[in-house]
């Protein structure tokens, strides 16, 4: 289906964004000129992601600016300077120094969102350990896979959260020597410490250690449907990445509230609901709270946020809701809006445009790329769909894997291939703990391949088709699930669709479709030949779905990704692997 592209003029824009002109940004852009516009440590003793954050805005005008605002869940608010910030941070970095834990250390963090977790990844950074966040929500055994991958030595967590899930793998993690309690008033023995307590002793003064800029710094695991999590490292110059996709991409300016609705559990609210946002010297909006409606429409309004980051899966339960936001609320503030996780159906850009007042601008990156190389930029048209076009400094291809193991760099528009990005911009992951064959086989001939399937037009916007393993094969058809998905979900009652390929006798694989339907609408089979109407005239016999399958909820990771390959393995009955990262059915 063909969407319209949004056209952008320089009328429309409430606030000039830093990129105007592609075209002359790319050509003049250097990642040493971005270095340059951050400060380094001083005294030239390196660069330190904590110090670009928080020290270097704490020491000028900005020390009295609001850093951190925490939305708690009766309607308490605190908030943070940039000083209250380099005080709390430094003292959960004495705290570390005290404790014999260094350089190197991994220092994990397993709580809400709540604000110690925000000084210890801050406090780690300082102090040069390696950080990693876990969601929450983890059940013990995905807690343990991690820590053990990842060394813990260090774990910040509160006490239920110990007591439920962690306490009964204290055997089986022999490296993890401190176990650092949020909520505990007192110390419950050796290695069980009281958080408050040794904050309260600590001191608030803190001299960061010379640190190399390719000093491990960050730990995030990827969320996969099977399999084990891999641990990718990524280093502190990847603060230039945080950094330039904040002005370019997201286009923080100094009046900004922002949002990221991620939780620091995954590596978008790392990068960009704590580094990117603070590096820019921005106030940052921490909600504490799951996906409320009312209460994410009352929150753009009452703190009048101006960019928000928020994912495909929560705009398709904004958009399944009967509610016309710019009636009941002020969002007048709202002049940006950016999503991530999965690619962006075109409905749901459209719909922002209506609903929001500003379409919806799709970004693409990984965990292991550890910032946007992708996007749709604010000063150039949106093309429904699109992942947009690659960061200034970032060089993206489309490339064919040859028998001999060889690249062939396609240059022909319109042709998919995989989505390849030649090596060496900063945010690039360093390894997999523990796994050099694996981070190896990442790469070939200079280029990091993405495992996703792609094509560019011939004004070069890349457009997302499908992982490599999830392309269905029908009939010598290679279809999309992607497209099939949104196709499906341009009918009014579709909320969310997940497409399969199903083995075939006849035709390989057949094209399953798993919908879920928004409120009110009957799942019966007079609709379900609808659909499949629908879909046939708009994508052909050959691509449209035979079978479609009505479901009240589709099984998502964390990060709002459809699990297509736990569909697939329900549907054939396969073992359903580590569902580990999967949303539970009241989240």
């Amino acid at each position: 289906m063909h969407w319209q592209a949004i056209k952008k003029t320089p009328k429309s824009f409430r606030v000039t964004p830093h990129l105007l002109d592609y075209e002359e940004t790319c050509a003049h852009f250097s990642w040493e000129t971005i270095g340059r516009e951050l400060n380094g440590l001083p005294g030239g003793k390196g660069l330190n992601i904590a110090h670009e954050a928080v020290d270097r805005h704490a020491n000028t005008h900005l020390a009295h600016h609001p850093a951190l605002r925490w939305l708690g869940p009766d309607g308490t608010v605190l908030e943070y300077t940039y000083t209250d910030l380099q005080q709390q941070s430094n003292r959960f970095a004495n705290v570390l120094r005290q404790l014999g834990v260094g350089k190197g250390d991994t220092v994990f963090v397993f709580a809400d969102r709540i604000p110690a977790l925000y000084f210890a990844a801050l406090g780690s950074l300082k102090n040069g350990s390696i950080f990693c966040p876990l969601f929450s929500a983890f059940g013990p055994e995905p807690v343990y896979q991690r820590l053990q991958r990842g060394h813990a030595k260090v774990l910040v967590t509160t006490t239920q959260i110990f007591q439920q899930k962690v306490e009964q793998l204290r055997e089986r993690l022999p490296q993890l020597q401190h176990i650092l309690l949020i909520d505990a008033s007192d110390d419950l023995g050796e290695g069980h410490w009281s958080l408050p307590q040794k904050m309260m002793v600590a001191s608030e003064d803190f001299t960061i250690e010379a640190t190399d800029p390719e000093d491990p710094a960050l730990l995030h695991f990827t969320s996969g449907t099977t399999g084990m999590p891999k641990g990718a490292l990524h280093v502190h110059k990847a603060v230039f990445t945080h950094y330039a996709t904040g002005k370019f991409v997201l286009d923080f300016h100094p009046d900004d509230i922002f949002w990221c609705t991620a939780d620091p559990g995954w590596v978008t609210g790392m990068a960009y609901g704590i580094i990117a946002p603070l590096v820019a010297g921005i106030t940052c909006i921490i909600d504490s709270e799951p996906f409320n409606a009312e209460r994410w429409y009352k929150i753009l309004e009452r703190e009048q946020v101006s960019i928000w980051y928020t994912s495909p899966t929560a705009i398709r339960r904004l958009m399944r809701l009967d509610i016309q936001p710019r009636r009941l609320y002020d969002l007048r503030h709202l002049r940006a809006v950016h999503s991530v996780g999965e690619p962006l159906n075109p409905e749901a850009v459209i719909w922002g445009q209506d609903a929001l007042g500003t379409a919806i601008h799709d970004n693409w990156w990984q965990t292991e790329t550890g910032g946007i190389m992708i996007a749709n930029y604010l000063a150039m048209e949106i093309r429904p769909g699109s992942m947009g076009r690659p960061l200034p400094g970032i060089q993206a291809a489309v490339i064919r894997r040859q028998k001999d193991h060889s690249l062939e760099v396609i240059t022909e528009d319109n042709v998919e291939g995989e989505l390849a990005l030649q090596k060496g911009w900063p945010s690039m992951f360093r390894a997999y703990v523990d796994e050099d064959t694996r981070y190896r086989k990442c790469f070939v001939d200079q280029w990091y391949l993405t495992g996703d399937i792609v094509r560019r037009d011939g004004d070069g916007y890349f457009w997302f088709v499908g992982r490599a393993d999830d392309i269905i094969k029908t009939a010598g058809h290679m279809v999309s699930p992607f497209e099939v998905e949104s196709t499906l979900m341009a009918h009014p009652a579709v909320a969310e669709a997940g497409v399969i390929g199903k083995p075939d006798v006849l035709l390989g694989e057949l094209v399953k479709a798993f919908v879920a339907l928004k409120p009110g609408t009957v799942a019966d089979d007079q609709l379900r030949l609808e659909l499949i109407g629908f879909t046939r005239r708009r994508l052909g016999p050959a691509v449209a779905p035979r079978e479609i399958e009505f479901q009240n909820q589709l099984p998502k990771n964390r990060a709002g990704k459809i699990m297509r390959r736990l569909l697939k393995d329900r549907e054939l009955g396969m073992p359903e692997g580590d569902f580990s990262t999967m949303e539970t059915e009241n989240e």
